[in-house]
């Protein structure tokens, strides 16, 4: 549940937007700051080999400063399927790193489940496939499926899982492991959030030109590269709209880079509104964002010191620790 303003200091900085919106900049910046450390929160960036298209940015962290610690980058294989369960326990265990160190948790990102299923402390549990339970429900009919998850999840919500069978036999699988399982282990988090804002013309300049940085890049070439190395165009397809625009001018489907640039920025900009969407429903569910124009620094540096002023007293740091070993 979002954490009232009865409750502070606050022990995380949140920091939100949508994509190519600046969030890295900014979060590198305040870290340097206050002694902070990044918590990604993309679901793209958790696996190794996706560098460029999903914009890993790694060198930013280095930039004009000592190297500001990161984690949850580069943590999965492709081969591995990673999950938001997954993503959560990684999470926790970064947060409690983080505070251990005396470096401030900065969750970073724009991948709103991963951001919901911290912030809000989503209750999940593993649910390996169940081979046995599998056969069991293989011989139910779909009305008896359905009802089999009724008994299971009596306040069931997401209907979508119901009118599909693939999905419904999951959807009891993880029920049923949900009513085996201990109870999850949830830190207590009391989230400062910033949200960035841009004007939506400008954000899309934003995004055409960060687009075609990573053509130069190399981001055809790193597609090409991981289809070596095994990566089927199914699970590429899977990874995102670079990926899935690339395999088609790689293809032959998209005629040639300046077809292939405006498709992918129109794409990647209806995505972008999608991602404030989820931002804006965050709002309506209670939680405050603080938000902040074009990534401005001084203007999200004002707002802490406002809203947190102890990640500026020298006591408080000085009981932090050093910012970094």
């Amino acid at each position: 549940m979002p954490v009232s303003s009865s409750q502070p200091p606050y022990n995380l900085l949140a920091i939100i937007g949508p994509t190519a919106s600046g969030k890295t900049g900014l979060a590198v910046t305040i870290a340097r700051a206050i002694g902070g450390a990044v918590l990604s929160a993309d679901s793209r960036q958790v696996y190794r080999g996706l560098d460029i298209g999903s914009g890993k940015d790694l060198h930013v962290y280095a930039e004009n400063g000592p190297p500001v610690p990161y984690r949850l980058i580069d943590i999965a294989d492709l081969s591995e399927e990673f999950s938001v369960y997954n993503y959560q326990r990684r999470f926790f265990a970064a947060f409690d790193e983080a505070q251990a160190k005396g470096w401030v948790p900065i969750l970073v990102g724009g991948t709103g489940l991963y951001i919901d299923a911290v912030l809000s402390g989503y209750a999940m549990v593993e649910a390996p496939s169940n081979p046995a339970l599998r056969a069991e429900l293989a011989e139910l009919s779909h009305e008896a499926l359905v009802e089999r998850l009724k008994a299971t999840r009596p306040q069931l919500h997401n209907v979508t899982d119901t009118g599909d069978r693939v999905r419904l036999i999951r959807a009891i699988e993880i029920a049923e492991a949900s009513q085996q399982a201990d109870a999850p282990y949830f830190p207590t988090m009391r989230p400062l959030i910033l949200g960035i804002r841009w004007d939506r013309t400008k954000l899309k300049r934003r995004i055409r030109r960060r687009l075609e940085e990573r053509m130069d890049q190399g981001l055809l070439a790193e597609i090409e590269g991981l289809r070596s190395e095994g990566v089927s165009d199914e699970k590429l397809h899977f990874l995102g709209l670079e990926y899935r625009y690339g395999l088609a001018y790689l293809a032959g489907e998209i005629r040639n880079r300046n077809d292939f640039v405006q498709k992918l920025s129109s794409a990647i900009g209806q995505f972008a509104r999608k991602q404030e969407s989820w931002f804006r429903r965050m709002e309506r569910h209670g939680w405050t964002i603080h938000w902040v124009t074009e990534a401005n620094v001084d203007e999200a540096m004002a707002i802490l010191r406002a809203q947190w002023p102890d990640l500026f007293d020298q006591d408080a740091q000085r009981e932090r620790g050093p910012a970094w070993p």
